[in-house]
């Protein structure tokens, strides 16, 4: 991935991002195709995986995709990674994050960019059903809350997957936050992402009355705004500034235990540059990539109107290391 070079006729960060999301093909071969098992959570809740079909062999390697803010199975992510693992022989599986699926959970609560506990707990329910080995992908804000479990678990992460890598992930919470509420990227990231999140959230309050101030979540103009009304208090932080300090993967990459891939391009416009770790921050099974180019979980390739194959060939050669 240090290799990686934007086709010509799509410079910029915000240009890498948009167009890999909307137009660019995801998959070489046919549209991948999902069945859903729907689990129980220990608190009443449920939670939906969705299992890639397959041919291959009960012991072939499975690769774990979480999604990133608002993200699905039908995301543009994670159909090019469930094409390129049917291409490898590898089944595929994306656990949902609670009201993610297409239905409003159970439990009045959500999910955010620190929730190692839900991680560790659908790959458990994912290492009781596979018989071969485990690798596990997280996108954006699911990347963060990847490493941050990898970061707790520790030792005992390698009883459950072989590697993680966390792609395009805001490992430094404030940072990212800040950068999404200014300018172009306030006008049109998070406008895009409350879109979706403020009527998800009113669902919440309707089905749970008084969680939370509904006045202060319809005056909410940023992700800031938001997590401070809805995000950080349901999840048992103090604020967005607890929520986002305590979430944040980039303080503790050093405990982590397992290989772990850590990629973000420099011209990503949800994450600064200056905010990415050094070689000297991070432990000695944490590998950085850091190209010059991609975007926000885009890395488009090839002639017009282009394809997001690149990003997950690349990462899935760096898992099959670990395999």
């Amino acid at each position: 991935m240090e290799r990686y070079r934007s086709p010509r006729w799509l410079p910029g960060g915000h240009l890498q991002t948009i167009w890999a999301a909307l137009y660019a093909r995801r998959h070489h071969g046919p549209r991948p195709r999902f069945r859903r098992e729907r689990a129980d959570t220990p608190d009443g809740d449920f939670v939906d995986f969705d299992w890639l079909e397959s041919p291959a062999p009960a012991t072939a390697p499975l690769l774990v995709l979480f999604h990133g803010l608002e993200g699905s199975s039908a995301s543009q992510y994670a159909l090019a990674f469930a094409d390129r693992a049917r291409a490898l022989g590898w089944h595929c599986v994306v656990p949902h994050f609670r009201g993610c699926s297409g239905e409003l959970n159970r439990a009045p609560r959500a999910y955010h960019s620190g929730d190692f506990e839900e991680i560790g707990w659908m790959l458990g329910r994912v290492r009781a059903a596979h018989a071969g080995p485990i690798v596990a992908v997280g996108v954006s804000l699911g990347g963060n809350a990847l490493l941050r479990w990898a970061e707790e678990a520790g030792d005992t992460a390698a009883q459950t997957v072989r590697a993680v890598a966390a792609v395009c992930s805001p490992i430094d919470l404030a940072a990212g936050g800040h950068a999404i509420g200014r300018g172009f990227s306030r006008q049109v990231y998070t406008r895009m992402f409350l879109r979706s999140m403020k009527p998800k959230a009113l669902a919440k309050l309707a089905q749970h009355p008084g969680l939370f101030s509904r006045e202060k979540l319809l005056a909410a103009r940023d992700l800031y705004d938001f997590d401070n009304v809805f995000t950080a208090p349901l999840h048992g932080f103090r604020d967005t500034d607890d929520y986002w300090a305590r979430a944040s993967a980039k303080p503790h990459l050093a405990r982590i235990r397992i290989p772990a891939l850590v990629l973000n391009a420099l011209n990503d416009p949800f994450v600064p540059a200056t905010s990415l770790p050094q070689p000297y921050e991070v432990g000695a099974r944490v590998t950085l990539w850091q190209p010059a180019h991609g975007g926000h979980v885009g890395f488009p390739g090839g002639r017009w109107p282009g394809h997001v194959m690149t990003l997950p060939e690349q990462v899935t050669r760096w898992l099959a290391q670990a395999l």
